[in-house]
């Protein structure tokens, strides 16, 4: 048994109240608040997710709330953060303002803050930037690079390019091959895209696309890097499969298999990989637990985001780490917040995946960057380090 499964294994042990408190997405001290309330005035209001992480020192072990030692849940090494967090601070003007601007500039904060790992998403800056506006190309990877090493940081993955072909152009492969090239450049282990293998519900799509995502990973594969696709809800919904037709020919209803359930289930696990939004998967847990099934009846299946992680362990070594506080009107259960503010019970949830030292989480706030605060994308980001490093077991 290696390490990783070791370590999995340990980690996704559970009693009765876990399993509970994992359906509802609560943590130990909210369940049992929760229970109190409701012997104690015999209603509860449901409480979703954990309490936020308090800022801790990003090293070694820390005294929880109980005092006692613990392990931290992502070791130091292993903390990183999309660039689209801060994109407005890469794109910023520097000879307009004095805040971190541009790539050298941004990663000589994020490093400040205790970030050791970054995820890319694109190669532009601003052209009064070092470096000029696009660092697409080998000799703007050289420089990144240079920057990276300056101050002790690592690219581990990048949203870039993924052929729109298939079967493949020639122009596309040479496309994707460059890419490849600036991955490794970069020091990569890991190159993907922010979007999902197809957009369709269909399983006839998701059969293409698995071809098409096989032969794209062993391309990456034979260059060395992994290849991984990133997703957002729609992913975790019900595949269409069965049930009568319509009048195109095509299913209405579901077998219940989700869709990238069944992407995984039907693509080469040596040469695809994912890295999984874990709000996203949230918010699917919120908008997906019902189907209609082959025989036209309506059947109930909760998403369990950890669970999948642990059916697919070694296929996920990317996370987007990205936190939300509860809204029940918005269609989508949460709206996001900086990591550690929100209601996402992430010590459960890295408890449950485990292999801490193989996961790379990379902090996300879609919605960091604001046109009235010029510096509240780089405020969050440090937010999001502290309370990164402060969770522990």
């Amino acid at each position: 048994m290696t390490e990783l499964h070791r370590t999995v294994d340990a980690d996704t042990a559970a009693g009765p109240d876990d399993a509970l408190r994992s359906r509802l997405g609560i943590n130990r001290r909210r369940f049992l608040s929760t229970c109190t309330a409701v012997a104690g005035a015999a209603i509860a209001a449901p409480v979703l997710g954990a309490a936020p992480a308090l800022a801790q020192p990003a090293t070694g072990t820390a005294t929880g709330s109980g005092g006692g030692l613990g392990t931290r849940l992502v070791p130091a090494d292993k903390r990183g953060i999309i660039l689209y967090t801060v994109r407005d601070a890469i794109g910023r003007d520097p000879l307009s303002s004095d805040l971190p601007s541009g790539f050298r500039e941004v990663f000589k904060e994020l490093a400040r803050y205790g970030y050791k790992q970054v995820e890319f998403a694109g190669y532009g800056q601003h052209a009064n930037a070092p470096g000029g506006a696009n660092l697409e190309s080998v000799a703007g990877a050289k420089l990144l690079r240079s920057w990276l090493d300056e101050y002790g940081l690592r690219a581990q993955g990048n949203h870039g390019f993924i052929p729109s072909s298939w079967p493949l152009t020639q122009a596309d492969t040479d496309q994707f091959k460059k890419h490849l090239e600036i991955a490794n450049i970069l020091g990569m282990d890991h190159m993907g895209t922010g979007g999902d293998p197809t957009g369709s519900s269909y399983k006839a799509d998701w059969d293409i696309a698995a071809d098409k995502w096989n032969a794209l990973g062993r391309i990456a594969d034979r260059a060395g890097l992994k290849l991984y696709t990133h997703n957002h809800d729609a992913a975790y919904g019900f595949l269409i499969d069965g049930g009568p037709l319509d009048d195109q020919g095509r299913p209405t209803r579901s077998s219940g298999i989700r869709k990238l359930e069944y992407f995984l289930r039907i693509s080469d696990p040596k040469s695809v990989w994912l890295e999984m939004d874990i709000f996203w998967a949230h918010v699917a847990q919120y908008k997906f637990h019902t189907y209609t099934a082959h025989d036209g009846s309506t059947r109930e299946k909760v998403f369990d985001p950890a669970a999948l992680v642990v059916a697919h362990n070694a296929r996920y070594p990317l996370f987007h780490a990205k936190d939300g506080t509860r809204n029940d009107t918005n269609g989508m259960g949460y709206d996001m917040v900086p990591f550690g503010e929100g209601v996402i019970d992430y010590r459960t949830f890295f408890k449950r995946v485990g292999a801490r030292n193989y996961r790379n989480p990379m902090v996300e706030q879609d919605n960091a960057p604001s046109s009235t605060v010029p510096a509240q994308s780089l405020t969050h980001a440090r937010i999001g380090y502290d309370n990164l490093a402060a969770l522990r077991k």
